[in-house]
Formats: C-alpha cells, sequence, structure tokens
C-alpha cells in the first residue's frame, strides 16, 4: 500500500505578494501577458523605447530558456524604476523526472556547489513541505524542493538584481519559497 507521503503532488500552492505579475508559461497567450507587463512598466515613464525593447527581450529570452527547462510561471515584482529590470522575479520550474531517478539532496548540493562556483552559498534547509536545496548568490536566491514521490524536484528561481539577497527582498523570497504547499 502506497502512503500518502509517497504519492507525487498534482499540483503546488505558492504565496506570491499581489503586487507580482503573473505568466502563466503553460498557456500560448504568455508573450501577450509579458508585452502587457512591460508596456505597463514603461508607460509613463522617461524609458526610450529601446530600453523597453530591451527589457522585452530579456524577460523573453529568460521565460524561452525557463520553458526550455521546465518552467511554469514567471512572476515580476511591478515598480521597477525607470522601467529598466524588473526588481525581482520568481520563475516557477517542475522539470519532469523519471520516478525514482532524483538525487538525494545531499547529492543534489553537492552537484550544485560545483556547478555554482565558490561564490554561491549552497545548503540542504529544510521547508514545510519536505528537504531542498538551497543555492544562493548575492542576486539570485534559488529553491530545488525534493517533492514527495520522487518525482524530481521543483525549482523556485529568484532573481533580486536591484536589492540583492541580503534584506527584506531577500527575506520576501525566502518567505514566498516557505508558503509552498504540495496539492
Amino acid at each position: 500500500m502506497t502512503r500518502l507521503d509517497d504519492a507525487p503532488p498534482s499540483d503546488y500552492r505558492i504565496l506570491v505578494p499581489r503586487d507580482w505579475f503573473r505568466v502563466d508559461l503553460t498557456k500560448e497567450r504568455w508573450r501577450s501577458q509579458l508585452k502587457t507587463f512591460v508596456d505597463k512598466q514603461c508607460a509613463g515613464s522617461h524609458t526610450s523605447a529601446e530600453a523597453s525593447r530591451r527589457v522585452w527581450v530579456t524577460l523573453r529570452n529568460t521565460a524561452e530558456h525557463g520553458l526550455s527547462r521546465g518552467a511554469i510561471e514567471f512572476f515580476l515584482r511591478t515598480e521597477a524604476p525607470g522601467g529598466a529590470t524588473a526588481p525581482a522575479s520568481l520563475l516557477v520550474s517542475w522539470p519532469p523526472v523519471p520516478r525514482g531517478m532524483a538525487p538525494t539532496p545531499e547529492e543534489f548540493a553537492e552537484a550544485m556547489a560545483e556547478r555554482a562556483g565558490p561564490e554561491a552559498d549552497v545548503e540542504v534547509v529544510s521547508l514545510p513541505v519536505g528537504r531542498a536545496v538551497r543555492v544562493r548568490t548575492v542576486s539570485s536566491l534559488d529553491y530545488y524542493v525534493r517533492m514527495p514521490g520522487d518525482v524530481g524536484y521543483l525549482h523556485l528561481a529568484f532573481s533580486i538584481p536591484l536589492s540583492g539577497t541580503d534584506g527584506p527582498m531577500g527575506d520576501l523570497c525566502n518567505a514566498i519559497a516557505h508558503s509552498l504547499r504540495w496539492i
């Protein structure tokens, strides 16, 4: 008999502040959603058309790269100063992994430490939903959350280019990761 803890989740729930703009990458209309975000951010500001285009291209490329790695949602914090860049973002990915093929959190942390290099802080942490590997740099915070049923890791990739991971925005991103629940 399979224990409930061993069953893979059908979905997840995560609390993200209401002022963060959500782009559903599972829908074909994600590009228009992203364009709406850029247009709103640049409207009324003194942002040049070239700067607006650069923001659009950067966010589109981030979404496309994420999609190639199983991304399903992209959250962007609004209120970007001057529309130059989003002050924070969250890319949620659920890459497919054959059941039983995911490494343990310790093995995964070791591999991530080698890949991330000495400037990254890599550790295994406990979240309310289980164990996770946290990779922290000056401007990014990644949580690889082990999923029940041994089906891999849900990846929460936070980018905090303006304020960095030390301070209130980093604390908010940690709180968002801790709000994760399996459904």
